[in-house]
């Protein structure tokens, strides 16, 4: 059967529909919307996604659901943003009109210094605003992980939050009452075709479904696959790289299936982290804290989980902790499937087991059993927003005589890839659970792991977190009253 084939994007911006017709791969939305559209309340400040003063709202269907999200514009690409609804700051309130409740919250409690940053602030309170009127201090914060400000610090925008809802109701604001209409808006701007646009120096690709994306990535497998564009981004903001042809996924419903059954967890390729949070926090509690790290709020919004493990970076937050818990990758190639165990899976620096026109198309999480023991620790410079000097993950079985009947444990930041520390492991097993047990392991580090120095951390300071990792691991297991240290401090380099 022939695809359809339509030659536009088309998406609402604050209250109108636009269709383009010409977008270039590398194209930005924060780029978009200052340049073309004159909208120069989104701010551009490092163009990497960490300042967020390019935050705005992406609405999107799902399941029939509109969700507004906060998002970073720098590093979203315009072609991604067929089927949604974006939202800039210029939305809030008229010209001459009054000011948006979220907007009075940040005057009335002196909230903005020299303004720069402040559009972001606002759009990304408005995003937590209208999904949690009445937030805490620990959620807000959490939803301003990605927002930084160089002037005046966060209380006072703290405050602003907590006095949103004393300002207006969020059931009268326009994006709520109207959630209905613009939901059907956007159904209407769904026609299941496949979207091309350009030739094959510049060309854009938007598959129709999931078996047209494994037809068009099998037919193009040079092209440059675009989920989140948390890492893609960088590559045009910062290395001015070409990265056409473009395959998007973000708008594929079947990449963002999260099923459960009585083995584990899989989450399809395209789940975000925000997404696939709730699940994971339920059955695997202790990767909460690690899961309220990885990037800010927008990043989380955007990265997904299959991204994290396709790039193949050895620093990524997801790969060490899913290696310890034993998870696998589902690979396809047109409607070929094959699924790998995900330690596997990275080969050598830049290098990992996907073949030409292959791509990563779903995870399985396993469960722990009861007698597992597991945790994951990230050590950065900063607490939020930053990427691992050293993340360690580790899980041990331990039998009824209290001894290790198996371990697996992994790390990034250690190697060219997420690594496990086989040698250590070996080490410990068949021995008891017990302080010697750890300190004669400690020394198999040096076999397993040669790090490198760089600007994040040097190899010997590697080296001895990863061996502190592990008898911190040991003592948070023990129950004799030792006090279990706070996972969430980043430790300084």
């Amino acid at each position: 059967m022939t695809t359809e084939i339509r030659n536009t994007i088309r998406f609402l911006l604050n209250d109108r529909q636009v269709e383009l017709a010409d977008v270039s791969p590398v194209q930005t939305m924060l780029d978009f919307l200052r340049i073309d559209r004159n909208l120069r309340g989104t701010k551009e400040g490092c163009a990497e996604g960490d300042c967020g003063a390019c935050t705005v709202l992406v609405g999107r269907l799902y399941d029939g659901r509109l969700k507004y999200e906060s998002v970073n514009g720098c590093i979203r690409f315009v072609a991604s943003l067929d089927g949604c609804h974006v939202v800039t700051v210029e939305a809030l309130a008229e010209p001459n009109g009054p000011l948006h409740p979220v907007q009075r919250a940040m005057v009335d409690t002196h909230a903005s210094q020299c303004g720069f940053c402040t559009p972001g602030f606002v759009m990304s309170l408005y995003g937590l605003w209208m999904e949690n009127p009445r937030p805490s201090v620990q959620e807000i914060e959490k939803a301003l992980q990605g927002n930084l400000c160089r002037c005046t610090g966060y209380a006072a925008i703290i405050r602003a939050a907590q006095a949103i809802s004393s300002i207006g109701e969020v059931g009268k604001d326009p994006l709520v009452a109207e959630r209905e209409k613009i939901a059907g808006q956007l159904a209407a701007l769904r026609d299941g075709r496949r979207v091309e646009i350009g030739n094959e120096a510049d060309r854009v690709v938007l598959p129709a479904s999931l078996d047209d994306f494994a037809d068009v990535l099998e037919s193009n497998p040079k092209a440059t696959i675009v989920a989140g564009s948390t890492d893609v981004g960088l590559w045009v903001t910062k290395f001015m790289r070409d990265i056409a042809p473009v395959v998007h996924l973000s708008h594929l419903e079947e990449l963002r299936r999260i099923s459960v059954d009585d083995e584990g967890i899989t989450l399809a390729a395209g789940v975000s982290y925000t997404e696939a949070y709730t699940v994971i926090v339920r059955h695997l509690p202790q990767l909460r804290e690690l899961w309220h790290r990885i990037g800010g709020e927008q990043v989380r919004n955007m990265g997904t989980i299959g991204g994290n493990i396709a790039n193949g970076s050895p620093i990524g937050d997801t790969p060490p902790a899913l290696i310890a818990l034993g998870a696998s990758v589902t690979l396809r190639k047109g409607g070929a499937r094959r699924t790998v165990p995900l330690e596997s899976f990275f080969i050598e620096y830049g290098r990992q087991d996907r073949h030409p026109g292959e791509f990563v198309e779903s995870v399985h999480i396993p469960f722990l059993s009861g007698a597992d023991r597991f945790a994951v620790y990230k050590v950065s410079k900063r607490l939020d927003e930053d990427i691992s000097s050293v993340c360690g993950a580790f899980r041990v079985t331990l039998d009824s005589e209290g001894k290790v009947a198996d371990a697996t444990i992994a790390f990034g930041g250690m190697a060219g890839t997420p690594k496990r520390a086989a040698n250590v492991e070996a080490a410990l097993k068949g021995r008891g659970w017990t302080g010697a047990a750890i300190e004669a392991a400690v020394g198999a580090f040096e076999q397993d792991f040669t790090p490198l120095t760089d600007w994040r951390a040097s190899a010997d300071y590697r080296m001895l977190v990863a061996k502190n990792l592990l008898r911190r691991f040991y003592l948070e297991t023990q129950d004799k009253g030792i006090v279990r240290i706070d996972r969430t401090v980043a430790v300084a380099v």
